[in-house]
Formats: C-alpha cells, structure tokens, sequence
C-alpha cells in the first residue's frame, strides 16, 4: 500500500531564482523507513514539511493514503507525528503536558492519552524529566521531547528532520533502536532527513539523495551501490595541522578536521596502502562502501 504519493513537486521561495524542490517524485509504502540525505539547502527539509502539511507547495500535489493533503487539514496531523528541527511552540508545556495533550488531539480518550504518556515516557527513557519545561531542556533532551511528542499516541506514520541531532552516541543508539523496533512490532512507516549516513544505514530501506532540489538518485542501498561495486573506502585520521602526503590527482573528502575519506578502485587501493605515508597518519582503515559514500557519489557528481 503506497502511504505518501508525491508527484512533480515544486517549490519556490519568493526571491529566489533556483527552485527549492525541482519537480520531485516519487513514493512512499506502508510499512517503510526512507530516508533523504544531501547536503545543506539541498531541499530536505522544505520537502519534509511540505510532506507535514507545514508549508504550501508552488505546484504539484502530495497525497496521502490517496487523499490530497491539502484538502483536509486534519488528514496529516491524525496519522503522522513530525519532528521538525526546532520546536519553540513546546516551550510553555511541560513534558508530561506536551505528550499528554498531543496523544489526546490525535484522538485518544483522556484515559488512553494518560496511558500513552507514560508508556512514550518510559519508552524515550525520559521519566526523569517529566515536570521540566521544554525551554529548561538541554539540546539532546528536547531532542528526546520532540521524538516523543512525535510518537505519542503511535501515529502510523512517523516525518523525523534529523532525529539524533545534538544526541551523545547513548542516546543515538536508543533513538535507531525505538524506530526499529516501532517499525518490526507496528509496521509504522519511518521517514527521516539524517546528515548521518553511517548510522543511518542501519536503519534505511530506502533512500533519496537530494542535490540542489532534486532527487539524483532514488532506490534501495543495496542496488545504488551497484556504481560504487569496484570501490574501496579508505579513511586516514591524522592530527589536523598536518596533513597526509598523498598524490596529486587522487579525490579525497574531507569528513571533519583531521579525518580524509578516499574511494578508490579495488585496484589502485593496494599499492596506495602499501605506499601510505605512516609517520603522518593517526591510523587508517580500508572497508567496502557505506551509505555515506553512496551519498558523496550522487550528491557530489556534476
């Protein structure tokens, strides 16, 4: 059963030239994590809250279980939970308050809303904070209200813009684990927008890369690394200031300060390792492709 239908989706922002989302299409099934990865004003997040019935498309029309979302304002809010990246209209409610009442609007009774909030606070590991005020939170704690707020009442669909931002790598690993098995006991469709491909991947089923408001490649993990088949991931870690000597024509990307990614052919990582400049490098390690190279591979081809 297809969920989310998008067909030829624009979006322009007044007094910008190029379009935010460049005729997208595509769809979304019961059941299914997709995630969208690309760099920073790549669309994502316009698309996910066009999807959240958050902001009016420019032309085009998204359909949920066949129904044009624009049509029913109620249609969106009742079956899916969305996080967004910042979340201010939380500040004046308390933990307890801002499960409870979301759970209720989605049409629980006042006794199976009470349930609900004690059950996602159990389940977020959030108890403790449960008198605390939104705006009283650290990041990586509103963090944890948000996905919370989103889950309470368990829509069937779940919209996640960066779920594990700002989160210490506990709290990760809790978030990736509660989706994962949301999605095995429920069939609860997961939809999230991560800059973290490598823990992403333990999750996604299916992923679009985004580049300037396109898709540039849509389809399971497994079959888009089909063009990286001949590829290795090489990463050298060294101390920032002094970089690693490495030939001239070789592509590398730098991931963080001190950290290099290099993909290369199966055949020419052999003598580049045996040929590494030790005395430079903190350590290096050679692996088959991630997502994350799948997404430097779409999302960086001209």
């Amino acid at each position: 059963m297809i969920v989310y239908d998008v067909p030829d989706l624009v979006k322009v922002y007044p007094n910008q030239p190029q379009l935010a989302n460049n005729h997208l299409t595509f769809q979304v099934a019961q059941g299914e994590v997709f995630g969208l990865l690309g760099d920073n004003g790549a669309g994502k997040t316009t698309l996910v809250r066009q999807m959240a019935n958050l902001l009016r498309s420019t032309a085009g029309s998204i359909h949920l279980y066949g129904q044009a979302i624009a049509s029913d304002p109620t249609l969106v809010a009742m079956n899916v939970g969305y996080t967004p990246e910042d979340a201010p209209a939380l500040n004046n409610l308390s933990v307890d308050e801002a499960i409870y009442y979301t759970a209720h609007l989605r049409g629980l009774s006042r006794w199976e809303a009470l349930h609900a909030r004690e059950e996602t606070l159990d389940l977020w590991q959030i108890r403790h904070l449960r008198h605390k005020y939104n705006n009283r939170l650290s990041g990586g704690e509103r963090r944890l209200l948000r996905l919370a707020v989103a889950t309470a009442g368990s829509p069937p669909i779940l919209i996640l813009d960066e779920p594990t931002r700002d989160l210490d790598p506990l709290r990760r690993k809790l978030v990736w684990d509660v989706l994962l098995g949301m999605n095995a006991e429920r069939g609860t469709t997961v939809i999230l927008v991560t800059h973290d491909a490598i823990e992403a991947e333990k999750i996604i089923q299916r992923v679009g890369i985004m580049r300037g408001g396109q898709l540039v490649a849509l389809g399971r993990p497994a079959t888009l690394k089909h063009a990286l088949d001949q590829k290795l991931r090489l990463e050298l870690f060294f101390t920032p200031d002094r970089p690693p000597r490495l030939p001239d024509d070789l592509p590398r990307h730098e991931l963080e300060p001190g950290r290099w990614l290099v993909l290369l052919d199966k055949q020419r990582m052999l003598a580049l390792v045996n040929s590494l400049p030790l005395d430079d490098l903190d350590d290096f390690r050679v692996y088959s492709a991630t997502l994350e190279d799948l997404y430097l591979h779409y999302a960086t081809q001209t």
